[in-house]
Order: structure tokens, then sequence, then C-alpha cells
């Protein structure tokens, strides 16, 4: 009982008196501490006994200072007659500043207070009482209380990490009783404060060019306004680092430059003393800082650059910064791809010449493939890349949360893209989203993670224009299917390569060939009536095959198998569906009965009839030679279909 724990900070005379709610995980700011116990004031150890049982007799105020570690504070109060009020009647609540609080002190201002102790000192110790009793437990984050100097206002801040701040100097020990009142040690010497946050940047040299920016965007009157805020002041030396043409499109842009500024005022007032490890705040432009510390300096998203801390106002806190914190609002485009991991994307647009895109007030959405997929190297810029890069710029600025599946694009370079909105994945084409969009001032930056392919006609149109699937084209057309895979649709397809043809056993390929309802099931194996791309697959994905039958679509070691085999190129997209090419022909569940009676009597009879004009390498290949004549000599109908 009645032991308290003390950390101390390594290298530093930094204490920190904790209890179960205050167990910083031995860190404070990421430096670790040293824990040591001793009897809390007022108490004392027995011979024998566990801990500290032992009460001592309560004393007065005066007398307390001297057993809570607080003789400076102490011996002012003799020097400037505050001794007889604090050691008479009363109910009284002193902060105590701690011997190294007064330490710290420069010797300027030392020497102002101790030399003239009837006014000076005594006022200033004064400011340090309240006229009344309050433990810990009544000081309320973001109250004031009514100091004993001219009722000037004392500031209360209570941070759910258990620290307790007045005036931003923060209570080391807490709750000491006495027989008129209760003391808390504090780890500064707090000053009155009569100026609002606007205030102290009128009379801040180092503040010049952020008076004006504030003046330009009429946030003077919030700056003056009752509440708690924190403004991170930009000095005169953060502002001269920009570069003077991005400055001067921030300052000539009222919504730029008004988000600029709300992004340096937090929501509440933060005071140096109450961050001991990272934390996110929220500011008044709605987006968040990491606000932390390494040692004994503060940190603003990692970096250490808070010049001065701790300025006390009567509506917050300023902390001086020596950088400019430039949200994502007020940056163009091609600013927030080079900040992102998609600044070799901004290369290749910058070669094709269509910089002004991002840079202008153009309102469009870049869609910037990731660094990682041009680790080989960038793509040469001719006519054909500049046309597929303006396919990457989409008109209007969009938002990735609103994009809905089926939704359709409109790209500079005059395409339609469709989106595909997965379970796992969220896609444009082929290429899916790999990180939270940025949003500019004018622009929106998706990153993508590959290269984007527009589709460039139907499933029948892009079959035809590849030589790989010569057999299977004369298949559909055979079949009678070309029409239903060019018409607007939805289509997988796993489309066998004519090398998947030849690779089939000579006997089960005549069996296939000679069984006109048994090809026709193969080829709706083969398809699905829904876009699967491959961003979509992560460890399995059925579909429904047109035939009935389920296909089971999946990733392993980043290559795509379905049922099991490897696909030999994904994702060839299509204006109403999309091709996998497979290297061998599916086979769909031979004890799977015909749920249907319509199937066309026999769509392969003129397969290689309409082949031998798509691809003589076909009927030259001597297995393929023998099946060849016998179906000719079979032709007799066309029918079928889906």
């Amino acid at each position: 009982p009645n032991v308290c724990a003390v950390q101390k900070l390594i290298g530093t005379n930094r204490k920190y008196f904790t209890n179960c709610k205050q167990w910083y995980q031995r860190k404070i700011c990421g430096k670790s501490t040293v824990i040591s116990y001793e009897c809390c004031p007022g108490y004392e150890k027995v011979p024998g006994e566990k801990g500290c049982p032992a009460a001592l007799p309560l004393s007065n105020i005066y007398e307390t200072l001297g057993v809570v570690g607080s003789a400076t504070t102490q011996l002012y109060s003799d020097r400037s007659n505050l001794r007889p009020e604090i050691e008479g009647p009363g109910s009284f609540t002193i902060f105590a500043p701690s011997n190294e609080a007064w330490a710290s002190l420069s010797a300027e201002t030392l020497d102002s207070l101790v030399s003239n102790v009837n006014i000076e000192l005594l006022n200033a110790l004064r400011y340090h009482m309240v006229n009344k009793r309050v433990l810990t437990d009544d000081l309320k984050h973001g109250s004031t209380l009514n100091s004993m100097y001219q009722d000037l206002p004392i500031q209360i801040h209570h941070y759910p990490n258990g620290i307790v701040t007045v005036n931003c100097a923060r209570l080391l020990k807490a709750d000491h009783h006495a027989t008129n009142g209760v003391v808390h040690v504090i780890d500064k010497v707090i000053a009155t404060t009569t100026n609002s946050i606007q205030q102290v940047i009128e009379t801040e040299e180092s503040l010049e060019t952020l008076r004006a920016a504030v003046a330009a965007s009429d946030l003077n009157s919030l700056l003056e306004s009752e509440g708690q805020y924190t403004l991170l002041a930009p000095t005169n030396e953060a502002f001269e680092k920009i570069p003077q043409e991005t400055l001067n499109r921030i300052l000539g842009d009222p919504e730029a430059l008004r988000d600029l500024l709300n992004h340096h005022i937090l929501k509440s007032a933060m005071c140096a003393e109450a961050i001991i490890a990272g934390l996110t705040m929220e500011t008044l432009e709605g987006t968040t800082l990491d606000v932390g510390c390494s040692g004994e300096e503060l940190t603003l998203n990692g970096k250490p650059i808070i010049a001065n801390k701790d300025v006390l106002a009567t509506n917050g806190v300023v902390h001086f910064v020596n950088e400019l914190l430039i949200p994502d609002s007020a940056k163009t485009l091609f600013e927030l791809a080079q900040e992102s991991e998609v600044s070799k994307s901004t290369d290749l647009f910058r070669q094709a010449g269509l910089s002004s895109h991002l840079t202008g007030s153009e309102q469009v959405t870049l869609l910037a493939p990731v660094n990682d997929v041009f680790k080989d190297g960038l793509p040469v810029v001719d006519s054909n890349m500049k046309n597929l890069l303006l396919n990457h710029i989409v008109r209007d600025q969009l938002s990735s949360k609103y994009l809905y599946h089926g939704q359709k694009l409109q790209t500079l370079g005059d395409k339609e893209l469709r989106v595909f909105v997965y379970r796992n994945n969220l896609c444009i084409e082929n290429a899916c989203i790999a990180a939270h969009d940025k949003r500019g001032r004018f622009g929106t930056l998706f990153s993508l993670d590959k290269m984007l392919t527009p589709p460039s006609g139907s499933v029948m149109d892009v079959l035809k224009a590849d030589h790989r699937f010569s057999t299977l084209v004369a298949a559909i057309q055979s079949a009678g299917l070309t029409e239903n895979l060019n018409r607007p649709g939805t289509f997988t397809v796993f489309a066998p390569t004519n090398e998947a043809f030849r690779a089939m056993p000579q006997g089960e390929l005549n069996k296939l060939m000679g069984n006109a309802k048994e090809l026709a099931n193969i080829l709706k194996f083969h398809v699905a009536d829904e876009i699967l791309v491959s961003g979509a697959v992560n460890a399995l994905v059925r579909l429904k095959s047109m035939q009935g039958d389920k296909l089971e679509v999946s990733m392993k070691n980043n290559v795509i198998h379905i049922n099991k085999e490897p696909v030999a190129e994904s994702d060839i997209m299509a204006t109403n569906g999309v091709i996998y090419a497979v290297n061998s022909v599916l086979q769909p569940q031979a004890s799977r009965p015909q749920e249907r009676g319509d199937e066309p009597a026999d769509p392969a009879l003129e397969i290689f009839k309409q082949a031998s004009a798509l691809s003589k390498v076909s009927q030259r290949n001597p297995r393929l030679a023998p099946v060849y004549s016998r179906l000719l000599a079979r032709m007799k109908e066309n029918s079928g279909g889906f």
C-alpha cells in the first residue's frame, strides 16, 4: 500500500509518477525508462510490513511543499510573504513548480521575479493558486480555473492517456493533501496568457507570411474565437522552402489556401507534454496528422519539424513548425503522383507530353500504375503508348468509394472503361486499385497494380485477331455461336489454344470431334456468364459455366489456374468479356447428366473446314489431318447456340 511507481526517462530528469492507467509500456517517446518504487508523499515504511503503511500527520500547504519536492516554491513563498497565507486557515490549491522547473527558467526571467519579490514574485505565485480545493478528478479536459491573481484563467487539459496539464505544464505529483488544501507538483513555472491564437500570429515576426495567408483566407475570426485549438504555425522559413511556383499557385487559389491553413489547425488543444507516443489527430480540414515524439523532440508525420512548442493562447496552443504541411487537397495530380508509389508513371506521362493534364485545373482522375510495374524499365513512348496513356486519364474527378459494378468511365482517349467490384478488390478493366486514392485540388489519383488494357473489340473479334485461337474460332463459327459472342454481355472465356487441341490424345480427339453433343458441352464448359479478371482471384473462386458444371479458378505462385490447369495468358480484355488463354481443353464432369435437350446436333462438323481458312497450320498437322477428313465427310448441317 501507498507505494508510488516512478518512471524515470534515461538520460533526462523527466519523471512520470504512474498508476495502472498510466503505465506507458516502460517507454516514453520511444525511450526506455527505469522503474523505481518509493513511498508516496505523506507515508512511510514500517519495519517488517509491506509497502508504506504508516500515514504521516497532515501539515499545512507551506510544510507540504517541502515534503513533495518543491522546496524552491516553499522558499519563494517565504520571500514573497505568501507563507502566512498558505500556513493559515483556508482551502487552497497550489500548482507548485518543481525545483527543476524553477532552475530551468532563464536567468533574466528569474532575476525579474526575485528582484521584486513583493509584487512580481508574489503575483506569479498567486497565479499558481486557486481559492478552493481541486483534486485531479475535478480537473476536466478543456476547463479553466480562476487563479488567485486577478482571477486570470488557468487552462486545464486532462488527456485520455491520463496526463494532466495546467497551462501546458504537466502534473508530476498530484493530490497531496494538506490541512488547508491540496498541492499538485508541476514541471514548469506557468505564466499568464491574454493573447488569442490570432494575436500570437500578429505579434510574432517569424510568422509574417502566415499572417498574410490567414488574412487572405478570412480565418482571423476563427483564430480569435473561443475554443480550444492547436495551431501548427509555419514560420517564414517554412514558406521559403516551398518552390515559388507552388507557393504562388496555392496563395492565388482561395480554396487551396484555406485547405492548407486548416490542415495546420487541430480540433483540440494538444500540449507537448501530453504526447508520449504517436497518436493521430484530426485537423479542421478533415485530414489527419500523426503527432508523436522522439526523445525530447515532437514530430509530425514522423519528422522532427516543430521548432518552438507550447506557446499558450487563450483559445489553445501554438507550436511553431519549420516545414509547410501541404494537404493532398491543395496539390496538383503531378505533385500527388511524385510523392507516391507511382512516380515512374509521371515520368511516362511527361515523356508523352501529357503533363498539362496533371498540373492544370482540368478535373480528371489519373489511373497510374505503381512503380513495381516498371521494375524492368519504362516502355518506349511512341504514338501507341501515348494513346494508351490517354486512356489512363478519366474525365471527371472521381472517388473510389463511389464507384459501382458495371459503371462506365470515359477516358481522354475516347475509350470506355468498365468498373468491376469484387469481394477482395476494386478493378477497372484488367487493373485493380492498389492503394487508397488521393484526392487533389482538381484531380484524383488511383494507384493501379498493372498497366490498364482497354478492350479493343468483342470476344469474337479478339479471338479472330489472335492466330493462337484459329481452331477455337472455327469451332465457334461451325456451331453458330459467333453472334452470341459478338453481342453485349459479360463473358469469361477460357479459350483453348491450337496447342491445346493438338495436345489431346488421338483417341480422345477423334471421339470429341465425332460427337456433336459432347463438343457442344465442351464449348459451353469454357464460358461463364460473368466477368472475372485475375485481380479478383485470391485463393479460389467458383464460376458456373454455361454448360452447368462449376469452374474453379485459383491463384498459385502468382499464376492463375483453371480447374488446376495453369493459364497461359490472363486478362485479354474484350468489350463484352475477358479471355484467358489455356493450353489444355477443359473437361466437364463425365458423369453429369445433360439437363437440356436442345443442344446442337452436330456443332463440330465444319470446325476444320473453317479452320483451314484461318490456320493452315491446323491442316498440316499429321494428327489432325485424319480427323479433319472425317469431319468433312460427315458434314451435313449447321446448328446450335447457347
